[in-house]
């Protein structure tokens, strides 16, 4: 069953601008298309537009750390990065706390999002230069990785062991069969969880070892968080997973939400432009990124989170991602070569 629409709380805006010394006063405030993990508004004031963000997920809704991400965000517009950075109030911080809430205010950029589908080969280019600028970028502001993690040697984070895949599916195989009344989505979760139960079966052997070197990421660059405006990068938003990470693995799953077809195929050629032009800006080599590759594949065969949602806290939001997400597990399998092929040559 999913959950009932329940619509947020409104946030403090009165309180909130009171804050701030430039901001006015509120005219209008609506809820923007909703994010998983945090809450936005456009709000309209008799100063300007801004953009409010309400971060309530538990895991990055510290105010300190939300500082630090701030600081950071800051230090890459001067560097020429495109961030919206976040506005400070008359205390000098950049993230205001009212009733135990941790709200920010950003500069409304107008824009919108753009797929890879609606990018040319030459656009996809400019993607992959984009995050490979970031990725170089925040190597200069962020404090040395070795505070962090080891900066060479494998990342400490284990792959998924198959074992535990193949009693996750078999879990999700009798959440299927019990759920009432049978539906369309229902069959093609049962379809694709026997079918990656088989090929996990075939490929169990090619668990890959921990990752390679690890740098400063986003953490969750997809094309919801980059907007375009007059067809260039306008803003990278949504730098709440800001960490030490793989960074090739981060080129990578980008790609892949960024140019799957609704088929649940890659289009390669874009793919190839992309990581072409992200080797050069990040300065990365062909081998650390096929490594990436095969990890990646390896996640995202062993990964099921969209039906976890669904079956275990009837949270439907990312269903309609399902389709398409599900079938490039498959193809990617298959196409396994041409997909290392194209972005490494």
């Amino acid at each position: 069953m999913s959950r009932p629409c329940v619509p947020p709380p409104a946030p403090p805006v009165g309180a909130l601008l009171r804050l701030y010394d430039t901001a006015g006063t509120a005219v209008a405030c609506e809820p923007v298309d909703q994010g998983l993990l945090n809450r936005g508004y456009r709000l309209c004031t008799t100063r300007g537009r801004y953009f409010l963000k309400h971060h309530f997920d538990p895991d990055t809704a510290d105010p300190a750390a939300i500082e630090r991400r701030h600081r950071a965000t800051r230090r890459l517009a001067d560097l020429g990065v495109p961030v919206a950075v976040p506005l400070a109030h008359r205390e000098g911080r950049t993230v205001a706390v009212i009733g135990g809430h941790a709200y920010a205010l950003h500069p409304w950029i107008d824009g919108g999002h753009r797929h890879g589908g609606q990018l040319t080969r030459t656009e996809s280019a400019r993607l992959g230069a984009l995050l490979g600028a970031v990725h170089a970028c925040l190597e200069r502001v962020m404090p040395p990785k070795g505070r962090t993690r080891p900066a060479t040697g494998p990342h400490p984070v284990e792959s998924a062991d198959p074992a535990d895949t193949f009693d996750l599916i078999g879990r999700l195989l009798a959440r299927v069969r019990r759920h009432r009344p049978a539906d369309a989505f229902d069959a093609l979760a049962r379809h694709r969880l026997l079918e990656r139960r088989a090929l996990l079966e075939r490929h169990a052997d090619r668990r890959p070892p921990p990752g390679g070197p690890v740098g400063w990421v986003h953490g969750d660059f997809h094309p919801f968080n980059l907007l375009y405006k007059d067809g260039a990068p306008a803003a990278i938003v949504d730098w709440d997973r800001l960490g030490v990470q793989p960074r090739a693995e981060e080129a990578v799953r980008a790609a892949a939400i960024f140019f799957v077809r609704p088929e649940g195929t890659l289009d390669l050629p874009k793919v190839r432009a992309y990581a072409r032009a992200y080797r050069r800006a990040a300065d990365v080599t062909s081998v650390e990124l096929t490594a990436a590759v095969h990890r990646v594949w390896w996640e995202r065969l062993n990964d099921f989170w969209m039906l976890r949602w669904h079956y275990e806290r009837g949270d439907t939001r990312a269903d309609c991602q399902f389709p398409a997400a599900s079938a490039l597990a498959a193809w990617w399998t298959r196409q396994y070569d041409a997909v290392c092929e194209a972005f490494t040559r």
